[in-house]
């Protein structure tokens, strides 16, 4: 296995909330196996606390209060992850969700979610991909959804959005493939046990039973094995399911 086909340089991890949230859990994972760390978000305090724990557990991390959609944020996002080492991974973990009925979406939430998921995919990735090719290679990876599959009722700006990133990681992965990038877009399927989600349906987990949503560091791992794969054995997409749930 050559250093190329994984390289140990720094992760990049754009989205980060919550402590328990899925953008922290993947900062932790690569973190705790040796990675320095970069974490982005647009909200000052939770990325604060973020930043807080995993200098705590030792980590070589830095934090950047940015919105990914932006040309200038995210190339500002991509040089911090730099100061630490050669970028060896980006992650797009950025965008939220608010369903509402079809008639009842206004052109600028029906934006608002594409600037969010597509636009901030695209713009990360066209920051990332210059520093991954000037390292030699990497993994650039996209958080997708079950709605990057298929449009569920009320949800229709997060499925376009979804379903854009989906498509944008495809092409980027046809493209730079042979240049030693690796691509990856996973699909989670499934109520994420976190902070968003638990805060306004606190009473989901009992609900769900045992095992009947996704563990942040479960899916944490997920994104640790695509930078870890062998190049003759890459995954382009990678869907990730609690084992209750209906697919």
């Amino acid at each position: 296995m050559t250093e190329t086909q994984f390289r140990k340089g720094s992760v990049l991890v754009v989205g980060v909330g919550a402590s328990e949230g899925l953008g922290a859990a993947i900062a932790r994972r690569f973190a705790r196996g040796g990675y320095p760390v970069a974490i982005a978000g647009r909200t000052p305090a939770k990325v604060e606390v973020v930043l807080a724990e995993l200098k705590a557990e030792g980590a070589d991390a830095v934090s950047v209060i940015g919105d990914a959609s932006l040309a200038a944020d995210a190339a500002r996002v991509v040089a911090a992850a730099e100061t630490l080492a050669p970028l060896a991974v980006a992650v797009h973990n950025a965008g939220g969700n608010r369903p509402a009925p079809f008639l009842k979406v206004s052109e600028a939430a029906f934006e608002q979610h594409w600037r969010e998921h597509c636009l901030g995919g695209f713009q990360l990735g066209q920051a990332a991909v210059p520093a991954l090719l000037a390292a030699g290679g990497g993994s650039l990876i996209f958080t997708g959804a079950s709605g990057s599959l298929r449009g569920k009722a009320n949800f229709a700006p997060f499925a376009a959005a979804k379903a854009g990133v989906r498509n944008l990681a495809q092409s980027i992965a046809r493209e730079f493939g042979p240049q030693g990038i690796h691509v990856g877009h996973v699909v989670i399927d499934g109520g994420i046990a976190g902070e968003r989600l638990l805060s306004a349906l606190p009473h989901l987990t009992e609900q769900r039973g045992p095992d009947g949503m996704l563990d942040i560091d479960a899916i944490a791992d997920a994104y640790w094995t695509l930078h870890h794969q062998h190049r003759s054995a890459w995954t382009l997409e990678l869907d990730v399911r609690p084992w209750s749930e209906q697919f």
